[in-house]
C-alpha cells in the first residue's frame, strides 16, 4: 500500500547516522547469506527485458530449474515486492520465484524516469504482464506458469489471465481486489466505528470529511483513507508496518537511493493510476476465467476485505476454484505467513503443474 511503503522509506531522504548505516549493512549481509543459492540446477538472474516499449527489471530465483514458475504480480500501485525475497526463500524450494517491477515502479522506474514510463494504465500493466509471461516461457523454457497477483495487482491479473489462459496452470489472488467501489459505504461505516470505539476521533473526522466514494478522492485523501483504515486494527497495523520498515530497510543488496526511487515511483504511479483505480470494479471486468481461479485472503484483512472477496468468487466461473483465508494474517498475507501460505500452495496449486490430467479439488 502507497503510504505505508513512503512511511517507512521516508526517511532513506533524511542525515542518517552511520552507528545505523553499519547496523544495516550487517543486517543487509546476513539476509544475503540466507538467499544463496548453490544447487547445480538453481538460477539466479537479475536484469531488463524489453517490455512495453521500455526496459523493465526482472528478477528469477529458485533451486531447481525444473520447477514451475511462479510469477509474481506486485501491489502499490508502484510497490516492488522485491524487497520481500528473503520471506519468500522457502519457497524456492519448490518454485522458480520471479518478481517484476512494474513500469513507473523500483528499479524500472530507476531506469526510465518518469518521462520515460510511456503510457500509465491497467491496460498497458496488463499487456506488460502478457509479454513478461511470455519473455518468461521462452527463456525458461516453460509452456505455462502459475500467476500470483496481489493487491492493486490482482485488479489487472485478473485480465491477463482472462486474455491469455494458455499461458498459466491457474490464477492465484492474494489480497484480492475487487475495487473500492462496492461496498464502499458499508466499508466506510465499519471503519468508522472501529476508530470510535478505539477513541481515534481524529480519524473519524477525517474520514467523514473525506467520505466514502472514491471516485472524488484526491492522492491525500486516498492515503488518510489507508492510514486510518490499518489504524482501525492496531495489531494488523503494528505488524504490517514492521513488515515493511524491516523488508525496506534490510533488502540485501539495496542501497538509499533503491529506497529513494521506490518511494518516487510510488509516488508518480499513485498520481497516474488513482483516477483509474477508483473507478474499478471487478465485476463489470467480467466472472468468467478460463483456469483454475484461487483466492487467498488475509483473514484479518481490513484493506482488502474477505467479505468482498469472497462475494466476488461466489460469482466467479471457473473450471475448478477454491478461496482459502489465511490465519492471523491482514494484508500481505503471503508475506506475514509465508509459510502458511507456502503450505496451501503445495496443497491446492501446484499439483495442477505435476500432474495435468490429475483431478483436482472439488470446487467450494
Amino acid at each position: 500500500m502507497f503510504w505505508i511503503g513512503c512511511a517507512v522509506a521516508t526517511l532513506a531522504v533524511i542525515c542518517i547516522p552511520a552507528a545505523f548505516l553499519a547496523q544495516r549493512a550487517i543486517r543487509q549481509a546476513r539476509r544475503a547469506a540466507t538467499l544463496r543459492i548453490e544447487s547445480a540446477r538453481g538460477i539466479v538472474e537479475e536484469h531488463f527485458a524489453r517490455i512495453g516499449g521500455i526496459d523493465q527489471w526482472i528478477g528469477i530465483r529458485g533451486e531447481d530449474r525444473d520447477n514451475p514458475v511462479l510469477l509474481v504480480i506486485h501491489g502499490g500501485p508502484g510497490s516492488s515486492y522485491s524487497i520481500f525475497t528473503p520471506h519468500l526463500r522457502s519457497w524456492e524450494k519448490h518454485f522458480t520465484i520471479v518478481q517484476w517491477d512494474q513500469r513507473g515502479c523500483g528499479r524500472t522506474f530507476a531506469r526510465s524516469g518518469p518521462q520515460g514510463c510511456g503510457e500509465m494504465s491497467m491496460d498497458q500493466f496488463t499487456r506488460d504482464g502478457i509479454e513478461v509471461a511470455e519473455f518468461l516461457c521462452s527463456r525458461l523454457g516453460k509452456s505455462r506458469l502459475f500467476l500470483l497477483a496481489s493487491s492493486f495487482g490482482s485488479t489487472f491479473g485478473l485480465e491477463i489471465a482472462r486474455r491469455r489462459p494458455d499461458l498459466f496452470y491457474a490464477y492465484i489472488g492474494v489480497d484480492q481486489n475487487v475495487g473500492m467501489l462496492r461496498g464502499c459505504g458499508e466499508n466506510h461505516r465499519e471503519v468508522l466505528e472501529r476508530l470510535r470505539r478505539l477513541g481515534l476521533g481524529r480519524g473519524v473526522k477525517a474520514l467523514q470529511q473525506i467520505g466514502a466514494d472514491p471516485t472524488h478522492w484526491t492522492r491525500g485523501d486516498f492515503e488518510a483513507v489507508a492510514r486510518w483504515t490499518m489504524k482501525s486494527d492496531p495489531r494488523g497495523f503494528r505488524r504490517t508496518m514492521k513488515l515493511l520498515k524491516d523488508a525496506v530497510w534490510f533488502a540485501p543488496g539495496w542501497k538509499l537511493t533503491d529506497i529513494r526511487a521506490f518511494v518516487r515511483g510510488m509516488r508518480f504511479s499513485l498520481e497516474r493510476l488513482l483516477p483509474e483505480m477508483s473507478r474499478y470494479d471487478a465485476w463489470q471486468q467480467g466472472v468468467q476465467v478460463d483456469i483454475p481461479f484461487f483466492i487467498f485472503q488475509g483473514e484479518n484483512d481490513v484493506l482488502t476485505t474477505p467479505g468482498l472477496a469472497q462475494a466476488y468468487f461466489n460469482d466467479v466461473a471457473a473450471p475448478i476454484k477454491r478461496m482459502i483465508l489465511i490465519s492471523d494474517a491482514g494484508h500481505f498475507a503471503a508475506f506475514l505467513q509465508p509459510d502458511q501460505f507456502l503450505d496451501r500452495l503445495l496443497t491446492h496449486v501446484r499439483p495442477l503443474a505435476e500432474s495435468p490430467r490429475a483431478q483436482p479439488l472439488p470446487a467450494t
